[in-house]
């Protein structure tokens, strides 16, 4: 499998390692930020992007009036069965769906929403076309994405850590797909590519990340994202040396107990073309 391909793969063990400790780790306060945004902007039919195991989708399943359409989709089959699993507060419709090739007709929905998925999007412009032609006239697009790794703690650590494990070929997942997309002019070009052409706004949230203990912020990160795929590929024991050797260095960072550190992302909103 290619590096491309093996940074999309949430399947195996990686849904549930995601939903029970990376979602309230780092996800859920976004999710908590975004699905309030969302709800002050009262749609009607929202489209739900990446949504992974739905950690947005429950919010805004909660926050929007149960007439409100809600779609949620995600290119990986187990994270939606996981999302399933979990359940919303009211139904909300599933479908396994591609951001840059959408099974929906033109002007379907007036609220297309994506928590910390367009990183993760081979051709970012075509994905934003995708979602302008979903979208009524005048109708928003809202996303987050993280900043800099310097401004995320856990990850700059895990990060750090895993060099130091393997110095001739550090783990970059991290750095190069979920802290890869925060540079405000190339998010505009991709906008402006997807057909976007009013000015997007840009808000930096800043939130605190936290975790009961090392060993659940190691095995979260080592073992909940695709690194875990890069980690088995290093042999066969690589995946628990280097969630232990992670664990250790949240220890000496953060002693034993538990563990909070600043996490910052950006928020993009904007208008679909009304001509």
């Amino acid at each position: 499998m290619g590096m491309q391909q093996q940074d999309k793969v949430f399947a195996g063990a990686i849904p549930e390692v995601y939903e029970t400790l990376m979602v309230p780790m780092i996800f859920a306060p976004y999710a908590a930020d975004m699905g309030g945004r969302i709800a002050a902007l009262r749609p009607r039919r929202v489209l739900e992007l990446a949504a992974g195991t739905g950690v947005l989708t429950r919010e805004i399943a909660g926050r929007l009036p149960a007439d409100t359409l809600i779609v949620a989709t995600d290119l990986n089959a187990p994270m939606l069965a996981r999302a399933q699993a979990a359940g919303t507060a009211r139904p909300v419709q599933w479908r396994e769906a591609d951001a840059m090739a959408l099974p929906f007709p033109d002007a379907s929905f007036d609220m297309v929403a994506c928590q910390f998925g367009v990183m993760f999007f081979p051709d970012k412009g075509k994905a934003f076309a995708e979602a302008r032609r979903v979208l009524v006239p005048g109708g928003t697009l809202i996303f987050n994405v993280w900043d800099r790794i310097e401004f995320n703690a856990f990850a700059r650590d895990v990060t750090g850590a895993l060099a130091g494990l393997f110095p001739d070929a550090p783990p970059d997942f991290m750095v190069r797909i979920p802290h890869g997309y925060h540079r405000q002019a190339a998010i505009e070009q991709d906008l402006r590519l997807g057909g976007f052409t009013a000015g997007a706004v840009f808000e930096t949230v800043t939130e605190t990340s936290r975790a009961a203990c090392a060993r659940i912020a190691a095995t979260a990160y080592c073992q909940g994202t695709p690194l875990r795929a890069d980690l088995e590929g290093r042999g066969p024991d690589a995946l628990s040396c280097a969630t232990d050797h992670c664990e250790q260095a949240f220890v000496q960072a953060y002693g034993t107990g538990p563990m909070a550190g600043p996490m910052q992302a950006h928020v993009v909103t904007v208008a679909a073309p009304t001509t």
